[in-house]
């Protein structure tokens, strides 16, 4: 029987809460499909930097290297001044452990309302591949006379040929594997493939006004789209993308994009799906350690009530499974998070599902079972 080690990363606020649920559905779908979860968690977070005043030991990236995939729950204390905990530990996981692709899917599911009138679940359902470890976060530039009148602030947007490509090679790649395994447990067929639904890869930019990064972007894009004759290519500008993805989001399979842009995006994308309480993402090293995890952050004002939406860290574990191979299971966690959505909760928003945390959790289980 196939074994897999999960590093846990329960964190902070609500983040333990959902993990829970979520480690509670990989359970109940390792039993379904014969294969076994060796977890083991680890205390990063707040209430360890209050402690002990440190973010995250220096050992913390190799150990984590030794695990197959990496389940996170949350990281944000109210405790803690904002920026010390997500550049401490996301930002400098995501550098270290170079994962260099951000994977949000945007998938509307059966029973979720989305503020966009008239769209439905075949309408809103594209994955955005975001570059992850370049441009802007990388903090290239700095400060001088801060504090006087002529404080000046330089953040620099750069990128190499190589962090491109590579993240424009994993986006064309998704759009083949949305033709192919994807189509195991994103539920497409080959009419999707006729209706032109999958197959199109949407390069997002500003070639209009940053022309040196975006001159690289899409010169990389239209020479890479050359080896792959079977996706379908366009280019939108980021204010563009925007105003598609709420007007007509059916446009949409693939979208790829830089990190800043792919940061603000995802979060639109994540209100047409319903919120920050279904909304998972991936931070993806395609040759090394992944780590999947909830978008809506630790909600620390719900800490232990049991009313947080575990939704998001439920669906995060199911790209986990995918990622490692588990197609079936995570198509199973995919069903199950849909009959859930569509026959059973009251909403997506916490304390109106009509359930607890862990009733909620109970019941995708259930149906996996």
């Amino acid at each position: 029987m196939k074994t897999y080690k999960i590093a846990v990363l329960p964190g902070d606020g609500t983040g333990p809460e959902v993990v829970d649920e979520g480690l509670k559905v990989l359970d109940a779908a390792a039993k379904a499909y014969d294969f076994k979860l060796d977890t083991q968690a680890y205390d990063f977070g707040g209430d360890r930097y209050i402690a002990t005043g440190e973010v995250l030991p220096d050992s913390a990236s190799d150990e984590l290297k030794a695990f197959d995939s990496i389940f996170l729950g949350a990281i944000g204390h109210p405790d803690v001044k904002p920026g010390i905990l997500e550049k401490g530990i996301l930002l400098r996981l995501r550098f270290e452990l170079d994962q260099y692709i951000n994977l949000r899917p945007v998938k509307l599911y059966p029973g979720v309302e989305t503020p966009l009138a008239g769209k439905t679940p075949a309408e809103i359902d594209y994955d955005v591949v975001r570059e992850n470890t370049g441009g802007l976060y990388t903090g290239v530039g700095g400060i001088s006379m801060k504090g006087t009148a002529d404080e000046m602030a330089v953040q620099s947007m750069v990128y190499n040929r190589f962090q491109v490509e590579r993240c424009l090679r994993y986006a064309f790649e998704r759009v083949r594997i949305r033709h192919t395994d994807g189509a195991v447990w994103k539920g497409l067929s080959e009419a999707d493939v006729d209706a032109g639904k999958i197959g199109q890869l949407t390069l997002c930019g500003k070639t209009n006004v940053l022309t040196y990064v975006f001159d690289l972007w899409e010169r990389a894009f239209y020479e890479i789209a050359e080896d792959y004759p079977d996706v379908k290519t366009d280019y939108c500008h980021v204010d563009a993308t925007c105003m598609w993805m709420v007007k007509n989001p059916e446009w949409f399979d693939v979208i790829a994009t830089c990190n800043m842009f792919g940061d603000i995006i995802t979060d639109l994308g994540a209100m047409t799906q319903g919120g920050m309480g279904i909304a998972a993402g991936g931070n993806i090293n395609p040759e090394g350690v992944s780590m999947f995890e909830p978008i809506g952050g630790s909600a620390p004002k719900y800490t232990g009530l049991g009313v947080i939406n575990p939704m998001a860290a439920i669906c995060a574990g199911a790209m986990m499974l995918a990622e490692l191979g588990e197609l079936k299971a995570a198509a199973a966690i995919e069903a199950a998070v849909a009959d859930v959505t569509g026959t059973k909760l009251e909403s997506m928003a916490a304390r109106r599902m009509g359930y607890s945390t862990s009733q909620v959790g109970d019941l995708v289980a259930e149906r996996i079972s």
